[in-house]
């Protein structure tokens, strides 16, 4: 493991971000604390050239809106940034900084279009490198200063094999032809955007259990799911760690009238009880008296997909089935995961819209574009011989 430099001052950050501007590639990974915060954040973030390893953080320079200066790097066309899983890291880094990404490279999605079986950065790094790199500080909270030694040492890892990565997985995928595969979805991830942060009032209906509820239950545990929101966001620490969603759903089905049945359900400790139980069994009792109606129209998109739905007629539930088996043959071949290949949404409009061709296929926004281009006459040949038969 190369040694790493720590950037916990404005002039050190400004001078990493000139220095990073005149490479061609750079590896990035940050480190949140979700899972310890209701409101999380960027805490820090890990940077490597091909000479050295920095780890900068942001709560020594004052927040993640002092990570400024790393802009342009990101922007530039110039600088190739290396992540490995990126989604998260360009999330909170739009979110918390505002920043814009150009020519990055992903070697996780390089991986799963290259048919690895396993592709997390540990996994990768051994089969590569033969390098076993530390695991034990996954759940750490990212917000605690001083940072540990193993926290610096495991930061500083997840970026320092990035770069000779990317270079082996790049030289993998232009043998496969899958280059151009992986680019389009590169620059898909450079231009995504996330929605502000909102509550999601229909959440409690995400929880397993909820849909088997009658309604007063159902009802008790809308109100217990506010409650905790509530409760989560007054003391900045993540909704399942003030109660889980196992507890909420049993509370819902029990329905308890007192602090003593509230503490004989599982996940209810004393301490729970003492500082808002009374809350708690208040929103039984409003749940109780506010019975719950239909399910919202809206809880049919909560899949995230923001469609709901369309029950199929028979005849896309056959081009479905073709195309389902089609894809199955066809990932084997290529060694890919068959949702790697075409996920079931892409899958479902493509049966549902019935393409003659591979043109009218490449047209749905559900397919990607090398799906399209190297597959869209192949799955339409598969569909054409339906057609007949509907005609």
């Amino acid at each position: 493991m190369a040694d790493f430099a720590r950037i916990e001052n404005h002039r050190d950050l400004e001078a990493l971000a000139q220095e990073l501007l005149s490479k061609k590639v750079v590896a990035i990974d940050t480190e949140a604390d979700s899972f310890y915060h209701y409101f999380d954040k960027t805490c820090l973030v890990q940077i490597a050239t091909r000479q050295q390893n920095y780890l900068v953080d942001p709560l020594a320079l004052g927040g993640p809106a002092e990570l400024a200066p790393l802009g342009p790097v990101l922007a530039s066309p110039d600088v190739r940034k290396i992540f490995h899983a990126a989604e998260y890291d360009i999330y909170i880094l739009k979110r918390d900084c505002r920043f814009s990404f150009v020519n990055l490279f992903d070697t996780m999605v390089s991986a799963q279009l290259l048919g690895y079986p396993s592709i997390g950065l540990a996994a990768l790094a051994e089969r590569h490198f033969g390098v076993s790199l530390p695991k034990d500080e996954q759940r750490s909270d990212w917000s605690l200063r001083p940072l540990r030694e193993s926290q610096l040492v495991y930061a500083a890892a997840d970026a320092a094999y990035l770069i000779p990565l990317a270079e082996k997985l790049e030289r993998e995928l232009k043998k496969a032809k899958r280059l151009v595969w992986a680019q389009e979805e590169f620059e898909t991830l450079t231009q995504r955007e996330w929605p502000e942060r909102e509550f999601d009032k229909l959440g409690y209906l995400r929880i397993k259990g909820s849909k088997s509820l009658d309604p007063e239950s159902l009802s008790v545990l809308r109100e217990l799911y506010l409650v905790r929101d509530r409760r989560a966001r007054e003391i900045d620490r993540p909704p399942f760690k003030v109660l889980s969603n196992r507890a909420l759903l049993e509370i819902a089905q029990r329905q308890p009238a007192s602090e003593q049945k509230l503490g004989g359900i599982k996940g209810v400790t004393e301490l729970i009880i003492r500082r808002f139980g009374r809350e708690i069994l208040g929103a039984v009792n409003r749940g109780m008296k506010r019975k719950h109606g239909p399910i919202p129209k809206r809880a049919g998109k909560l899949n995230g997909s923001g469609n709901s739905r369309r029950r199929m007629d028979r005849g896309t539930e056959r081009r479905l089935d073709l195309l389902k088996r089609w894809r199955a043959r066809r990932a084997k071949e290529l060694r890919l995961d068959p949702g790697v290949l075409c996920p079931n949404s892409a899958l479902e409009a493509i049966a549902w819209r019935s393409p003659r061709d591979g043109s009218e296929l490449a047209e749905l926004p559900e397919v990607k574009g090398w799906f399209g281009q190297s597959f869209g006459e192949e799955v339409a040949e598969v569909l054409r011989s339906t057609h007949p038969s509907e005609g």
